[in-house]
């Protein structure tokens, strides 16, 4: 039996499932396409979601030559090859690249030159998200594209066409298993119907089970729930639900959502929603998001929970992010004030406050303004006591 995964293939955009939010007709993508109009691309998100795919349509839409390569055995010489090859050709090749976050600082600086002659299209590929891997120059010549996992809709629309004129047979429990077990990943989905149907075509809820008797990932019915899971997760903790965190903590890590997301809330709530109120809590999720991404999983698990149970317990004080938002929105909304001349860059009658005991008083502002308002939560408390001592306000 022919594989269904690369039957069902799309071969253009208009068989296309999924990512609307990159590619629906109304978005700038889809509208650069329609123009051939390729810019540099690098789209991340988890298997079955359509990366390689989109790259191949791409490259068939233009009616271009199209090489693929893998970070993980990709050679440098390989590359330079390809490029060589249409050194003063007027067609431009898509040089694919999977698991792009693996890219060597040296491969990436072979492709830079390619990157800004536009010599040929790159367009990447990665399971996980490769901001922090990707160095500025390469991100500063390209567009990346977060994919997310297909919805149940999506899939269910890719079991009919794969059953169509076909002998299979699902009933209606089968077919819920086949897609809650696939978790958005429609290559998964399409594996387990063809192995399945090599069996028998009547295919049960059983006989599936026997060949994946576990769901991939948490079975995620809505592309939206990758975010809605992460504001569950975020409001627990800002709620001090510490079993409630470490539920939706659980349904991310085991719908395989990476630490790099995850950690990443995590930072921003320390600061955000626990700021000064116990500072400590930023310095350990910074720690917690180097280690899981030197350890990944399955043991980053230990550490994101005892993170999270640190946030949820934590006393909370959004006093440094309201303060901060003032201070922006002030600015753009036109309050530019000049800068006394005795704190400027020559320091023309400047008071150095440790010639002073600490603190000497002078002005830093040639009006007075009020940002941050101290809760006096946790911490908060001892701040404001240090402030009034160094000021000798006691």
């Amino acid at each position: 039996m022919i594989d269904l995964a690369n039957q069902l293939r799309p071969t253009s955009l208009d068989n296309f499932v999924g990512q609307s939010h990159i590619i629906g007709k109304d978005k700038a993508l889809y509208k650069l396409l329609m123009k051939k109009e390729i810019p540099h691309l690098f789209f991340y998100g988890k298997p079955g979601t359509g990366k390689t795919t989109l790259a191949k349509i791409i490259a068939k839409h233009i009616n271009s030559d199209y090489y693929y390569f893998n970070a993980t055995s990709i050679k440098v010489e390989e590359l330079r090859k390809v490029f060589d090859k249409y050194k003063n050709s007027l067609i431009k090749p898509i040089v694919f690249i999977d698991e792009v976050h693996r890219l060597s600082k040296n491969q990436q600086e072979v492709l830079l030159p390619i990157m800004e002659n536009y010599a040929a299209i790159i367009i990447g590929a990665s399971t996980e998200n490769p901001f922090f891997t990707l160095t500025s120059a390469i991100r500063s010549r390209s567009f990346l594209y977060e994919f997310l996992p297909l919805t149940n809709e999506e899939l269910d629309g890719i079991i009919n066409e794969a059953i169509e004129n076909s002998e299979i047979e699902l009933n209606k429990e089968a077919r819920e298993y086949l897609i809650a077990s696939s978790s958005g990943d429609a290559r998964a989905m399409l594996n387990l119907l063809n192995f399945a149907s090599k069996v028998e075509n009547n295919i049960s809820v059983d006989l599936l089970k026997q060949l994946r008797s576990n769901i991939i990932g948490d079975g995620i019915s809505s592309s939206d729930s990758h975010y809605d899971l992460a504001s569950a997760m975020i409001k627990s903790l800002r709620g001090s639900d510490v079993d409630a965190a470490l539920y939706y903590l659980g349904r991310l890590i085991n719908g395989g959502e990476s630490v790099d997301f995850i950690t990443r809330r995590m930072v921003i709530f320390a600061s955000e929603d626990i700021g000064n109120a116990n500072p400590n809590a930023l310095n350990l999720a910074v720690s917690t998001m180097h280690a899981c991404n030197k350890i990944g999983y399955p043991e980053a698990r230990i550490i994101l929970g005892q993170c999270a149970i640190y946030l949820a317990s934590s006393p909370k004080s959004n006093s440094s992010y309201m303060a901060i938002n003032k201070a922006v929105a002030d600015i753009k909304n036109g309050r530019i004030l000049q800068i006394p001349k005795h704190i400027d860059s020559l320091h023309n009658g400047y008071k150095y406050p440790h010639d002073y005991g600490g603190w000497v008083e002078q002005e830093y502002l040639p009006e007075s303004l009020v940002y941050y308002e101290n809760y006096g939560v946790g911490f908060e408390k001892t701040l404001n006591e240090w402030l009034r001592k160094i000021k000798r306000k006691d």
